[in-house]
């Protein structure tokens, strides 16, 4: 692959074009008109305040860079990231878990559980029992408790008197629990990252009985920038240096403070470049009047309306099948934890469809980005960050790669947090990471 030049980052004009062009483009592209009303209003609980033990405890600050590829760092020289992390710990590369799309992702970093387990099974999917579609472009389903399962680390910390906040973060917007996170934000393109750098640090100003010691912190730009262009693209590059200065900045204002702040930066997946030109049609073996299919191209997901059309319909997508594996919810790879078994709220599809890369699915027959991702987590352009620093973390310590749902009972950790003896991240997998 090709690198950028090292002064690309000193380009000031561009990263003035990644804030004017990204910023409205993500939500035009991905988010419709959902967003399209900006609410920049902070939420705040008020009656709540920590407890004089969580009073003395550090800070964790979790850090999602959005489509962050495991190799994005030195291939872009990331130089704020790559000079952090060696003063702390970098991963090879973190897995995923299946499918490797934002939301389940997103949610399982945050509750320690895969997908399957958690009910974000997909960025959207159908459930039978409530007859409903839940779509990350909904803004109504994303804010509805129904949706989330599992203890989120912003409910945990709440739920034993440690106060959070969230600037973004999948199911942050949901009372989870009855409970959202003491002070947080709707997802919204109108806050530009100065003034976010400078509401996390108003957050660690305040009085110690009102002061957050956990913080989700969400960055898009990547993701968007290798959607649309591509991971190997210029574009792909600035999006990487804009997410480099966005933490250079955040750790240098907040080192002011001298509080023991600890920060966590992961990716909820990577990025793999796609054939946009001989994409995949709707399989003909499927009646869409006997299916809910919802959008997708990465996976697709049947969901019969009546049983009967399952085995019929699989048959014949087995003989078709040629860029694609066709999979029932019985027979899904162990390692991806996606199974009937695994289906804990009976949201995965019947029958699933797998195309082999380049190859995608485009069953509405639409011009299509050549940037994706949501396939097998075993494939390396899959493969997301993780790199840790602050007084918790080992100095210039070196791990292999893991499971991203590991990450949670590693916050639980430094926070001195219980949590639910049910969760599928195993504390023994970055136990070594820690002083």
């Amino acid at each position: 692959m090709s690198e950028m030049p090292r002064h690309l980052h000193k380009s000031k004009h561009k990263i003035h074009w990644m804030r004017k062009i990204f910023f409205a483009a993500l939500g035009l592209i991905f988010f419709g008109n959902v967003f399209a009303q900006d609410d920049t209003t902070q939420k705040i609980v008020y009656d709540r305040f920590n407890s004089a033990q969580q009073q003395a405890k550090p800070y964790v600050i979790l850090i999602s860079a959005d489509g962050f590829r495991w190799d994005f760092a030195k291939k872009y020289h990331a130089e704020n990231i790559l000079r952090l992390s060696n003063e702390g710990v970098t991963a090879s590369s973190m897995l995923p878990s299946f499918p490797s799309l934002t939301f389940p992702n997103h949610y399982s970093i945050a509750t320690g559980l895969y997908p399957a387990h958690h009910g974000l099974v997909n960025n959207g999917f159908y459930d039978e029992n409530k007859h409903s579609l839940y779509s990350m472009n909904d803004k109504a389903a994303v804010k509805d408790s129904f949706w989330y399962g599992g203890t989120p680390l912003w409910v945990l910390a709440e739920q034993q008197h440690m106060l959070s906040a969230s600037f973004y973060w999948v199911g942050s917007e949901a009372p989870e629990q009855g409970i959202f996170p003491t002070y947080y934000y709707n997802y919204n393109e109108g806050i530009d990252i100065d003034r976010r750098v400078a509401v996390v640090k108003n957050w660690l100003q305040l009085p110690e009985g009102r002061r957050p010691h956990f913080i989700a912190f969400y960055l898009p730009q990547v993701d968007h920038a290798a959607h649309l262009f591509g991971p190997d693209s210029k574009e792909a590059g600035y999006a990487v240096q804009f997410v480099d200065s966005a933490i250079g900045k955040l750790v240098s204002s907040l080192s002011e403070l001298q509080l023991p702040v600890n920060y966590i930066l992961v990716s909820d997946h990577g990025m793999t470049k796609v054939d946009t030109i001989n994409t995949m049609p709707l399989p003909a073996a499927i009646d869409t009047a006997k299916f809910i299919i919802p959008p997708g191209d990465a996976l697709l997901q049947l969901y019969a309306k009546d049983k009967q059309d399952i085995l019929p319909t699989y048959r014949q997508l087995k003989t078709e099948a040629k860029y694609f594996d066709a999979y029932l919810t019985t027979e899904m790879p162990e390692r991806w934890h996606y199974s009937k078994t695994d289906d804990y709220y009976n949201r995965i599809g019947d029958i699933i469809l797998v195309p082999h890369l380049p190859r995608v699915f485009n069953i509405r027959q639409r011009k299509t980005s050549v940037g994706k991702h949501g396939f097998d987590p075993a494939i390396k352009d899959m493969h997301a960050i993780f790199y840790a620093w602050g007084p918790a973390f080992k100095t210039g310590k070196k791990i292999d790669a893991f499971e991203n749902i590991n990450v949670y009972p590693l916050v639980a950790k430094i926070l001195g947090l219980n949590y639910p003896a049910n969760i599928d991240g195993n504390p023994e997998v970055l136990k070594k990471t820690l002083k």
